[in-house]
Formats: C-alpha cells, structure tokens, sequence
C-alpha cells in the first residue's frame, strides 16, 4: 500500500507505567498517529506469522475481544475504554468490535464513522502475513486521520515484545519502565491487569489460556471459578489483594521484554523511564520528541510538559 508515511514507531512497556500518558502527549503534536492498545487488542500473536485474506484478517478487528467483553459482563471495563454512550454498540458492548474499545475512540468524537471508513478499505487488503497487515492498518489509519507518522502503545506489550521485534524491524522502538513496586500496586488496582495475571497464572498452573479450554482440557478446581463464564467482580478484585502476584507479572513481562531486545535488538532503540519523565518533563519528552523525528521537538514538549505530575507519595505509616 502507498502511503506517505515518514515514521513508524513502537512503545513497549509493561503498562502501568506512564505510557498511557505518553501516548495522549503524543497524539497533541499534529502531524502524528497516536494509535493505542492496538496490538494487545489484536492478540494472540501466535498467529503473527499466518497468511490471511484482507477480508478474514478484518473479521478478526471488528469481532469482540473475549477478555474485553468478560470485563464489560462483570461490570469492570478497563477506564481507557472512550466508546461513546451514543455509539453504535452501546447498548450491547459485550459485542463491541475490538478496534472500537479504544483504539478508534481515541482518536474522534464519531469512531464508528472511522470504523466504517476502515470497513470499505481494509478487507480489500492483499493476502498477506498478520504482522504485514498490521504495518499496512496502522499506514491506513493515519492517513485516514490526515496523519504522516504513527507510533503505537499498548499497556503490557512486554509481553508480546518478542513478536513486536520480529514483526516490525523497520520500526523505532522506545523502551519505558517503571520500578517494579509501584507498578505492581497500579496493576493490582486494574481489572485489565488482573485478568492477565491471571492468564499468565493459568498458563503456569495447567498450561492452559483460560480463555481458550478445549472441552477435553481439565482445570484444577481452584481455578474453575476463574474461568470466563463463571467469573465474578469480587472474585478478580480479591485477586488485587496479593501484591506478590502483580510482582511476579512485572519480572515476567520485563524478562520477556529485555530477552527480546537482546536477541532481536532493533537498529533504533531509545530506553526511557517514568521517575525519569516525572524529574525532567521537558528534557525527556524533547528527547523523545527527537528521537521520533517531530518537526518540533522543543516546541512540543513545552507545550504538553506540564500534563506530567509526580504521583502522590504512598503515606508512611505513623511511628509508634
């Protein structure tokens, strides 16, 4: 596909971590796509490597994601979802088209408009590799948005950083981390992240995706309550409880992630921190602003500088 894109990059991180706000900084310099959680909605990227046809590898865009839609059952939808109340699917998000959730409402006030635009172009995309398809949807999308460049964040993507690296080795990659302490506590508070502790305690326990038992597969019957048709708010809050889990999520993702980087270390790699960005907004944002080739770097970052506010200080105990 033919498109004047000048820049393509990647923020991987564990989530928790900034990138959330890193990615509604970016979206203020005109020129760029800030497109987010696309491709942890997109997941599993098992199948990164498959052949697919532009109308099957829509399907999979416009169908519901079964994590997103449990969250939506259960009354605990992550608060980055932005579908408005008048949208199309209001009525009835367990069916909410995964691109919809986030990714295009966080970018127009009508994302169904967007997504019907999406409609009429990307099933005519060639057969082609899912990562392939990625690269040419993310190109789409910003030009559809009067966009020249795109930088995608997904909260978690340490994760499927592996993927990511082998998937995308034109693209400009930016590394964030946060200590592990503080980014257990915000994950052990986000119903996202514990379901994906969860997940990842599952594929520990049985070896098996709890969203995706065979009916010959058996679970332990500790985790039978856990499974997707019979989970409850209160019993994945109660999993919040545990900090240790959200730490072991975090050595997890980070090893997934620095693995990657060392056996598929991309040719442009720029390693950034949230206490980093909390100490030196401006410096840091016109580093990255840099990095990413805005025609304003400076400029940029002084305009959205003052959106990044050092977190409130955990109370210490009183002495005794």
């Amino acid at each position: 596909m033919d498109t004047p894109i000048t820049g393509r990059s990647i923020i991987i991180s564990n989530g928790r971590c900034g990138s959330t706000l890193l990615s509604d900084l970016i979206h203020e310099e005109p020129d760029t796509l800030s497109a987010q959680e696309f491709f942890m909605s997109v997941a599993p990227w098992a199948r990164s490597a498959e052949v697919l046809t532009g109308a099957a590898y829509w399907a999979v865009l416009a169908s519901p994601k079964a994590e997103l839609s449990t969250l939506f059952r259960i009354g605990l939808p992550p608060k980055e979802v932005r579908y408005p109340a008048t949208g199309r699917w209001a009525d009835r998000l367990t069916e909410l088209p995964r691109i919809l959730a986030i990714t295009l409402s966080k970018l127009t006030a009508d994302p169904d408009a967007l997504f019907d635009q999406l409609a009429a172009r990307v099933p005519r995309f060639r057969t082609q590799t899912v990562a392939q398809h990625h690269h040419d949807f993310l190109d789409l999308l910003a030009v559809l948005t009067g966009r020249t460049r795109w930088v995608e964040r997904s909260g978690g993507s340490s994760h499927v950083a592996p993927y990511l690296l082998r998937g995308f080795p034109d693209c400009k990659v930016v590394y964030l981390t946060r200590n592990w302490e503080d980014t257990a506590r915000s994950m052990s508070r986000h119903s996202s992240f514990q379901l994906i502790q969860l997940r990842v305690e599952f594929l520990g326990r049985c070896g098996l995706d709890p969203f995706r038992v065979g009916p010959d597969q058996s679970v332990p019957e500790d985790l039978q309550r856990y499974l997707p048709d019979r989970l409850t708010a209160d019993a994945l809050r109660e999993r919040g409880a545990d900090l240790r889990r959200y730490l072991g999520l975090c050595a997890f993702m980070s090893s997934q992630a620095d693995q990657a980087l060392r056996d598929v270390p991309p040719e442009h790699l720029l390693r950034m921190s949230y206490e980093d960005l909390v100490a030196d907004p401006v410096g840091e944002l016109t580093g990255l602003g840099r990095f990413l080739d805005f025609p304003d770097p400076a400029g940029w970052a002084e305009r959205v500088a003052s959106r990044v506010v050092a977190p409130t200080p955990r109370r210490q105990p009183a002495a005794v």
